[in-house]
């Protein structure tokens, strides 16, 4: 594969998945304790990735979750943050300047707070109560970073008797990491011909539904606009009918994720409409990967990590086409802001 490291893939993703039986046993103590809401807390690409989890929590859970904005809830603060919630904070570097700053503001109120990092010798690394390190960067981040919050929010809904599979479940989530690898296999060949698609146009629509919506977001927003530079209007599929379609037309680049989970149908709308007005659809789904072992319910859970593993092929390929490696920043983290 271009540019690829199997080896270090794997370890970063079994890091991730060896964390499963740590999760469960930090939130049942949490929950013992009297914790009655979670607050799930990330800044810019970091808290994208944990919308899934929250989502999950918010349909399929009657335990209170919150996801929020960093740069906002420092002004604002929240009367549902206190002493008895359990507060979830993803940073890889551990050093993101709003998220530092809304550790000290929540410490005070007595609040749980897991910390995700990559680095453990940093603010998040040694702030947080309960601390999750496990390498990575931001090629193998999503994957990680998807994952964890996953072990978190099934935790919380196999204490509160919500979900009979839980054992099952984590199991098939544990087997990830080489099945991650293989569709990456899998995915390759196809992977340069989707990358010329992004380096042919500066603008795209990218849209998606359900729980890989924030994968059309974090992909629109952190990789092809921070990365490489290509204008995107991440929407919503459902929002794409209230506005956005508007802007189809004959040469319009139309992105479409669809992943597995119950709102699959919201996608198939988009993907109905879109070529009686433009030429420039293409879709990336994840029915398309082989994964043997997994079951249906948990193919919906894992689409975002799934979409996520072969759009880093995608990255791959893309930073070769245009000359423009996904490292080169102007402004982030070089000029103060």
């Amino acid at each position: 594969m271009l540019n690829f490291d199997e080896e270090r893939f794997l370890r970063i993703q079994s890091g991730a998945a060896s964390l499963a039986k740590r999760f469960d046993d930090v939130i049942s103590g949490c929950l013992a304790a009297g914790a009655d809401n979670v607050f799930f807390l990330g800044t810019g690409g970091a808290a994208i990735l944990m919308q899934p989890a929250y989502q999950l929590l918010q349909r399929k859970s009657r335990f209170p979750s919150f996801i929020d904005l960093t740069a906002e809830l420092l002004i604002t603060g929240s009367v549902n943050l206190t002493k008895k919630s359990i507060v979830v904070m993803p940073s890889l570097s551990g050093t993101t300047t709003e998220s530092v700053a809304l550790l000290a503001k929540i410490k005070q109120t007595g609040a749980t707070v897991l910390t995700l990092v990559g680095h453990e010798e940093t603010p998040l690394g040694k702030g947080g109560d309960h601390v999750f390190v496990n390498f990575a960067a931001d090629d193998t981040s999503c994957e990680s970073f998807y994952l964890q919050s996953l072990f978190i929010a099934l935790s919380i809904m196999n204490h509160h008797g919500e979900i009979a599979s839980h054992q099952q479940i984590v199991a098939e989530l544990q087997t990830l990491p080489k099945l991650l690898l293989d569709v990456k296999r899998a995915y390759e060949d196809k992977a340069e011909g989707f990358a010329k698609v992004l380096a042919a146009s500066d603008y795209h629509i990218v849209t998606g539904a359900g729980n890989v919506w924030p994968e059309a977001f974090y992909y629109g927003m952190c990789i092809l606009e921070e990365m490489q530079w290509i204008r995107t209007r991440p929407v919503h599929a459902s929002d794409f009918f209230h506005g956005t379609l508007e802007l189809v037309e004959k040469g319009v680049s139309v992105i479409l994720f669809k992943g597995e989970d119950e709102c699959r149908p919201v996608a198939d709308r988009v993907e109905s409409f879109a070529p009686s007005y433009t030429d420039k659809l293409t879709v990336l789904d994840t029915a398309g990967f082989e994964l043997p072992g997994i079951s249906q319910e948990v193919r919906g859970l894992i689409s975002p990590i799934l979409l996520a593993t072969a759009l880093e092929r995608i990255s791959a390929h893309l930073e070769v086409l245009r000359n423009h490696p996904l490292t080169t920043r102007r402004y982030y983290k070089r000029v103060a802001y």
